[in-house]
């Protein structure tokens, strides 16, 4: 049996491509047939994903499409005579760009519209969080399930050491880290007011760390950059790194005090994943799909109070037992993302479509 997979595009290190390719080990772990196809593909990916039009990729008996933007490939799904599994990983709702981008805001509004034009065209339909799953269920989509996002930890637990970044992060001040992209569903803006209040009633010896692409909406990035001149805050104190590459990423997961999650709209948020398999504490705001993330673990919090914030993590950085007590519920609530237990919930999935497999789960040694 033939079980491939759709992306509209592959990225190394993007959290859905590289979700899609472990799920592609998974599959050929099973016995089955398995290849992933893009539309837009890195060049040192190209020979490990295929090209969206090469032949083969309408040739599954399952075919997993994985939508998080409009594409040419919707249409393409749809029109498939194999079994269609929709794979949802949630597009930002485009109210949040509205005052800053007017294409940002098309394209987040065609997104929805074009996943609407999937409802009764497709066999099952899964979200990656249950979030996720009840927006597709109120769409009427039917039937309806989660798998999560079967994410790479490993990038960020076994990278090699990076001396001279981690010299200059290990200079004595608190590092509060967020990973993601610099968008106003993130409410950047608020972790600008966190630091002011925290600057204020706890410790001025902090910095914050922004990992992620800044270029995305200029004009919301202008408003931060204004808001750190308007509190005249140090601008050193704020880092905004851009694109990094995964030594880079684990190096400021690695020195890390506490990772903050602001964010107002979350499908998922992979960062509390990778921030809880670093051993970093993770403070958030209870928002969309982070509480169901963190499922018990972390500190969440809400109405965003900051000033309960910054007492929250102040109590983080420097309390000891809260801090051990924190880390050690964040290593529990981990092992639910492992590989083999995202494997049983993929299996339950497509349990119906009666896959045939001959082999189990991969072993660590298997998996790509």
């Amino acid at each position: 049996m033939i079980v491939n997979q759709w992306v509209p595009a592959a990225h190394r290190g993007d959290a859905i491509g590289d979700s899609a390719r472990t799920v592609r080990a998974m599959l050929r772990a099973r016995g089955l047939q398995s290849d992933l196809f893009a539309m837009t593909i890195d060049e040192d990916l190209r020979g490990d994903v295929r090209e969206f039009s090469d032949p083969a990729a309408r040739t599954g008996d399952v075919t997993i499409f994985h939508f998080a933007l409009p594409s040419p490939m919707t249409e393409a799904f749809a029109s498939l005579r194999g079994r269609r599994v929709l794979q949802y990983h949630n597009i930002t709702p485009a109210q949040f760009f509205a005052p800053y981008d007017v294409g940002m805001f098309r394209l987040a509004a065609l997104g929805r519209s074009e996943l609407r034009t999937l409802v009764g065209r497709v066999d099952l339909a899964l979200g990656d969080s249950d979030f996720n799953r009840q927006e597709l269920e109120a769409m009427g989509f039917d039937p309806t399930g989660v798998v999560p996002i079967a994410v790479n930890t490993d990038r960020i637990t076994t990278a090699p050491r990076r001396p001279a970044l981690e010299k200059i992060l290990s200079d004595g001040l608190i590092n509060i880290l967020f990973v993601g992209r610099i968008v106003p569903n993130k409410r950047i803006e608020d972790h600008i007011r966190l630091a002011e209040v925290y600057k204020r009633y706890v410790d001025s010896y902090y910095r914050f760390i922004f990992v992620g692409r800044y270029d995305g909406v200029p004009r919301y990035y202008a408003q931060i950059r204004a808001l750190i001149n308007q509190y005249e805050m140090l601008p050193d104190r704020f880092w905004f790194t851009g694109s990094v590459p995964d030594e880079d990423l684990a190096a400021f997961y690695r020195w890390a005090d506490v990772y903050v999650s602001l964010s107002e709209h979350e499908g998922f948020c992979v960062p509390l994943v990778e921030a809880m398999a670093a051993d970093v504490p993770v403070l958030a705001y209870a928002a969309g799909a982070v509480p169901e993330t963190l499922g018990g673990a972390g500190v969440l919090f809400s109405p965003k109070d900051l000033e309960l914030a910054a007492e929250a993590m102040g109590m983080l950085v420097y309390d000891r037992p809260v801090r051990d007590a924190v880390i050690a519920g964040q290593r529990k609530r981990l092992l639910d993302f492992s590989t083999e237990r995202v494997d049983a919930q993929l299996w339950a999935a497509l349990a119906p479509f009666g896959i045939d497999t001959r082999v189990g789960p991969a072993s660590p040694g298997e998996r790509e």
